[in-house]
């Protein structure tokens, strides 16, 4: 999404630009690289699965088996489940040096990591029986990624690695299919040890950042700006945006402005040498659905269910309006980051959240922090990941 506003401010700011475009620039090879190359790249075991849902379709999902220095460790060893957010995929955890990202810290830890792809993005675009070119394939939004696909992916790691429980790791919209599954599926919850919620989203009443002018369209606005398939998918135009603009040094400070519009500012926290391969992978897409689901929750401030007019509700929901899920019903030890400086997870929101959660084990707001600190912070090891670790020595 901020590559399409970077290319139009780009586009006329290139006649007053003397930089030549033939200048010499370091871009990252993993802007042209898939997810299981990008963990090779970095030395680390890659593992690649296709996860089947109960409605047909097909998830990929990525695993870091173990890290660089424990791969003759003897023994099952314990598993964490990490899930990306709206617009991401499973790249979020890795973009970063091994050092600074989540995925690979983590299996250097001794944990087997597995990395989940919400259906429709750049990763997930396959059903046993319908085309993406097929309106029916982009009929989803949150509702069907928890009633459907975590279950799918959480009960796939099950039987594949032997383990009867695992961590699960949720990043925004991440937390939100989480924060509705455990709560409407208690043999699902009972599969988690410990859910760590980062910049947890349920409740967006108080959302600051310009994806809530959604709002101010319909949902027949938006379906005639938008489509009534994909919305913001990943292409090969991204990929060379973000070479060729978002790798060079005068156009990074626009390419990040650009992210910290959306998602709160905190630039001082960011690798700006890591910016083309941030920009490269995201937005990864998802079904203008989800979005139209989004802009609702923000509308109603509450977390429930897709509102797709009296004759859809009548045939999903048995009533005319969409249910509301209940987070208070959600047993699973749950601990909470969030930052303050989060325009997508508002600490008006999270703090309206925490009063919900039942059996919070922790939280800890960061002063500084934006939407984006969780994944690609330069600080987040320091703040975030070691004190994720030690709870799970806590919770084993």
């Amino acid at each position: 999404m901020w590559l399409a506003v970077a290319v139009t401010f780009v586009i006329h700011g290139t006649q007053s630009v003397q930089e030549p475009f033939e200048d010499n620039h370091n871009i990252n090879p993993e802007v042209w690289m898939n997810i299981t190359e990008m963990i090779s790249y970095r030395g680390y075991p890659a593992e690649e699965y296709n996860v089947e849902t109960e409605d047909g379709y097909i998830l990929t999902i990525q695993r870091i088996p173990h890290g660089k220095e424990n791969e003759n460790d003897i023994g099952p060893k314990p598993v964490v489940l990490l899930q990306h957010g709206l617009l991401a995929d499973a790249s979020n955890w890795i973009t970063n040096m091994a050092n600074n990202s989540l995925g690979f810290i983590l299996a250097d830890a001794g944990y087997d990591v597995w990395m989940g792809n919400s259906r429709g993005n750049t990763w997930s675009k396959q059903h046993k029986t319908l085309s993406v070119k097929q309106k029916e394939f982009w009929a989803f939004s949150y509702d069907e990624m928890a009633k459907y696909d975590l279950p799918a992916v959480i009960h796939f790691i099950v039987q594949k690695t032997g383990q009867e429980q695992l961590y699960y790791v949720g990043h925004s919209q991440g937390t939100t299919i989480a924060f509705i599954a455990f709560s409407t599926m208690p043999q699902l919850a009972r599969r988690i040890k410990l859910y760590f919620a980062l910049a947890p989203v349920a409740s967006t009443k108080h959302v600051k950042s310009p994806l809530a002018k959604l709002t101010l369209f319909s949902d027949t606005v938006i379906k005639m700006l938008f489509g009534s398939k994909e919305f913001l998918p990943n292409t090969y135009f991204d990929e060379v945006i973000s070479a060729e603009i978002c790798s060079r040094p005068i156009f990074k400070k626009l390419c990040t402005n650009v992210m910290f519009i959306l998602a709160g500012f905190d630039p001082g926290n960011l690798n700006m040498s890591r910016v083309d391969v941030y920009t490269a992978h995201a937005p990864a897409g998802t079904s203008v659905q989800n979005m139209i689901h989004w802009k609702q929750s923000i509308q109603s401030g509450v977390l429930r269910a897709y509102d797709g007019g009296t004759d859809y509700n009548m045939a999903h929901y048995n009533q005319r309006t969409p249910f509301i899920y209940n987070v208070t019903d959600m047993k699973v030890p749950t601990a909470v980051w969030s930052g303050k400086k989060d325009w997508l997870a508002t600490p008006m929101d999270v703090d309206f959240l925490l009063q919900e959660i039942r059996n919070l084990t922790y939280h800890n707001r960061i002063r500084n922090w934006n939407h984006l600190d969780f994944l690609w912070g330069l600080d987040a090891p320091e703040f975030l990941y070691k004190e994720m670790i030690n709870l799970m020595k806590k919770y084993p």
